[in-house]
């Protein structure tokens, strides 16, 4: 079985992990090659969308890429979002949301696990280890396209809410359609399935706002971008998780 590390290194073991030159695992490429596209696609004053905070590790590449830029983080989780609140309590560009961006706006059952809190969503997602505990809990949700100032550019969003992606796209489809940002975003089996939706809802709804998907890599290579055929392919086996959207 392959177990994704995201969810199970300890916070102190990535920091050390994320130091050393050599980058084991296909998250620790991820966040290298994030990193990379953050520092190139932004400057002083960009704006950006944080989807999934949980505790600002992305948030916080925003804002030192980005200091004079207004930033937006959305986060479900109660404890997870006062930590937040504690943490950029003096960052006055920063913008906190206790909320799970979606579709709609109301409240929603909502899949806290406790032993692991990076696999919460909306959904109970795949698990690759037994013995997980979770609850369900209330949140409120919203639409990016509710909370976000409309006359605001957004050059960067990044999603990582473990299968509802394509809802925060629904949701963002006029602040995408506008502004064509740069969108970082989780997508793979195990996760997205649970919301009845895959690779080509996301490839045709990022198509109609004139969107194009890539690889993290072959992103920063120049390289051309994938069809719709071969983001299936990566999809289906697992090839890839993390990807890029861009004009």
């Amino acid at each position: 079985m392959s177990v994704n590390l995201k969810y199970y290194l300890p916070s102190g073991l990535k920091t050390v992990l994320k130091k050393l030159p050599v980058r084991f695992t296909k998250n620790q490429q991820y966040d290298y090659q994030t990193k990379k596209i953050i520092n190139e696609v932004l400057n002083d004053t960009s704006n950006t969308i944080d989807v999934g905070c949980f505790r600002g590790e992305i948030l916080d590449l925003f804002i030192d890429r980005a200091p004079n830029g207004n930033h937006f983080a959305i986060e479900p989780i109660p404890d997870n979002f006062k930590n937040l609140l504690e943490k950029y309590r003096s960052h006055n560009r920063v913008k906190l949301f206790n909320m799970a961006a979606s579709d709609t706006e109301g409240k929603s059952s909502f899949n806290h696990v406790i032993s692991n809190p990076s696999y919460s969503g909306l959904k109970k997602r795949d698990y690759d280890l037994p013995n997980e505990v979770d609850q369900q809990i209330t949140v409120d949700t919203n639409l990016l396209d509710n909370v976000i100032p409309k006359d605001l550019k957004i050059d960067l969003i990044k999603i990582d809410v473990e299968g509802a992606e394509y809802l925060v796209m629904q949701g963002a489809q006029k602040l995408i359609r506008q502004w064509k940002p740069i969108i970082i975003f989780e997508h793979g089996l195990g996760g997205s399935n649970h919301y009845g939706n895959g690779p080509n809802k996301v490839f045709e709804f990022l198509k109609g706002c004139d969107l194009q998907i890539s690889n993290l890599n072959a992103y920063i290579q120049k390289k051309s971008p994938i069809s719709k055929e071969d983001f299936g392919n990566q999809y289906f086996k697992k090839l890839n998780y993390y990807f890029i959207a861009h004009p």
